[in-house]
């Protein structure tokens, strides 16, 4: 037994496990062998759980900008359909002034669909944009094949990677409002409620049963929403605590900010090894992730990873994911993380900074991190320096630039507003380790009667430095 433990010990030391390399681990577990039927029925196969790799085609609406940035919206669009799990078959762009407002697309790319649906044998075609509960059943009907748009598409990916309570009950309240006005019932068969009296001309036996199955559902969701927001509000009023003692004791907040699979994970476990998941996959983190960072003169202060943004958000994400991006606007500083070999950054840039609008985080000062340099050619490197001269260049996964992101992050926390000087007595030791913890330090000695400290520090430290305190 000893020697089995001593080995297994030894085991431990030679491999590093945390918590990000565990999460992954088990994400990618259940995802389906390439090649296996879509219903497995021998139970002697790989896999026995009736596992469903979607088909799927791609569809957009091109109303505006250059074919390229339309192509760029299909692309993302193809990443998140297989985050989710898809298999994406082939993808369709039209030029419209605006979606048609029966189909989504105009009569003749719904026939083109249909046949593209056909050959391919797809079993599902997703929407470049938001449907409303007409356009979905139009479609639907015309081409025979489930159809989904992109808000149900993300919704669908926050359900997935939602790990935390929090984030779990956020993302039920974004799915059930979402869902709520595209509820569907049975048709004729459960809406017929004769009304009146027996001698009316209802009649014995002709009053329906006073509520359909779909209002009762209905009634059901919003009871269920109205709760979800009772316990978010609640959780947020845990978060407003954690935040307020921040606030007392002056630390300074970081929050890591950006378009979603540009490296904020990443690059918050380079600054502070935090251990969280990384994977090469949009939306890979939803919880909001904190931990607390030493700068080089001593400070304390906190990194936060956020929820990542992406184009054409759903606005029922944001309404739910509200109390976390208040992170954000809470914080000293926003690390706006920018994928550098992405195809448009500056698009992913106009999107964030859209969506902290959003949320009053607008205000907040903003340091830019162009991350993963080291895939970025020198050209587009050149083209962004000088489309942003204020700019950090890095990569999370090599580390280079990463001493420059430290620095410039330690270099724009704000700063202590009083200065004075202090001798404290060697008994209140825990006092000098408090204003090197957060207060700047500008000049320390060893007396007989104690320690004299000059230091800038925060209000409520200078009142309990007050008692030995020295006159200028």
């Amino acid at each position: 037994m000893l020697r089995a433990r001593a080995t297994f010990e030894d085991l431990a030391d030679d491999v590093e496990f945390d918590a990000g390399d565990l999460e992954l681990e088990e994400r990618h577990a259940l995802r389906r062998v390439a090649g296996l039927s879509t219903e497995l029925a021998d139970v002697t196969e790989v896999e026995y759980r009736q596992l469903r790799l979607e088909r799927v085609i791609l569809v957009g609406v091109w109303t505006e900008g250059t074919a390229t940035d339309a192509e760029n919206s299909l692309t993302e669009l193809a990443a998140l359909a297989e985050t989710a799990g898809s298999q994406v078959l082939d993808g369709l762009i039209q030029r419209r002034s605006r979606p048609d407002s029966s189909t989504y697309v105009g009569r003749g790319k719904v026939d083109e669909l249909r046949a593209v649906v056909r050959s391919t044998g797809a079993d599902t075609v997703i929407c470049d944009g938001e449907l409303s509960p007409s356009q979905l059943r139009t479609l639907e009907s015309q081409v025979n094949v489930k159809v989904i748009d992109r808000t149900a598409l993300i919704l669908d990916i926050f359900a997935q990677h939602a790990k935390s309570k929090e984030g779990k009950a956020q993302v039920e309240l974004a799915q059930l409002q979402y869902f709520l006005p595209r509820l569907r019932g049975w048709g004729e068969a459960l809406s017929r409620q004769a009304g009146g009296s027996a001698s009316g001309n209802g009649g014995v036996g002709l009053r329906g049963p006073g509520e359909t199955k779909l209002e009762t559902d209905r009634r059901r969701i919003r009871h269920r929403i109205a709760r979800l927001k009772r316990e978010i509000a609640a959780m947020a009023t845990i978060r407003d605590t954690k935040r307020s003692t921040r606030r007392r004791n002056r630390v300074p907040s970081v929050a890591i900010a950006g378009y979603t699979n540009a490296g904020k994970s990443s690059l918050l476990n380079r600054l502070t090894g935090a251990g969280v998941l990384v994977e090469d996959a949009l939306f890979a983190t939803l919880d909001t992730t904190t931990r607390r960072a030493r700068a080089a003169d001593g400070r304390i202060y906190t990194l936060s990873d956020t929820v990542g943004f992406v184009r054409h958000l759903p606005h029922q994400l944001v309404e739910a994911f509200r109390s976390t991006l208040e992170e954000v606007a809470e914080a000293d500083l926003v690390l706006h993380v920018v994928d550098g070999a992405h195809p448009d950054p500056e698009e992913q840039v106009r999107a964030v900074r859209e969506v902290l609008a959003e949320v009053g985080a607008d205000a907040v000062p903003e340091l830019l991190v162009v991350n993963k340099v080291d895939a970025a050619d020198e050209e587009t490197q050149l083209r962004l320096k000088r489309l942003w001269p204020d700019a950090v260049f890095a990569s999370a996964r090599t580390g280079a630039g990463i001493d420059d992101v430290r620095a410039a992050v330690e270099d724009r926390l704000p700063w202590p507003a009083i200065e004075l000087t202090a001798v404290v007595p060697y008994d209140r030791g825990d006092l000098v380790a408090r204003v090197h913890a957060i207060g700047e330090v500008l000049e320390t000695a060893h007396l007989a009667e104690g320690t004299r400290i000059r230091a800038r520090v925060t209000e409520a430290l200078a009142a309990e430095l007050a008692p030995f305190a020295m006159s200028a």
